[in-house]
């Protein structure tokens, strides 16, 4: 018995619709998400069994970045990212602010000096050396 995975469907579970469009990697992170304030849907906060539709808008927090997304298309089906691209469409403001507050991130990161890692055994030898003399 061949299952038809070309059945249009009407609406779809929230945690189902964001681990298909891959935004979590498994249903049990989106759900902890939506449990955890997130996820909105329409201005209002979800459950996992919040059914999304079509041309819903979805605001998606994950740290530190802000989507602002409308849905295109529902799947049941987790499918290759360039399919998963397809379920949705983001703001054009929000994708602009995603990529300023990358750009800024980047620049912070460049600006904080970096440590050499853990002190080798001659290093710990001179820093125990130094330490006690004080």
């Amino acid at each position: 018995m061949a299952i038809n995975k070309d059945i249009e469907i009407n609406e779809l579970r929230i945690d189902k619709w964001l681990w298909a469009a891959r935004f979590y990697k498994t249903r049990g992170l989106a759900s902890e998400a939506i449990k955890g304030g997130k996820i909105d849907i329409n201005g209002s906060h979800a459950k996992p069994s919040k059914t999304v539709q079509i041309n819903d808008q979805i605001k998606i927090k994950k740290s530190p970045f802000v989507y602002e997304i409308t849905v295109k298309a529902l799947s049941k089906h987790r499918g290759p990212a360039s399919e998963a691209t397809k379920l949705y469409e983001e703001s054009e403001q929000s994708r602009l602010a995603r990529e300023l507050l990358s750009e800024q991130l980047k620049a912070e990161s460049a600006l904080r000096p970096t440590t050499p890692g853990r002190p080798s055994k001659r290093d710990r030898r001179n820093i125990i050396r130094f330490t006690r003399k004080g």
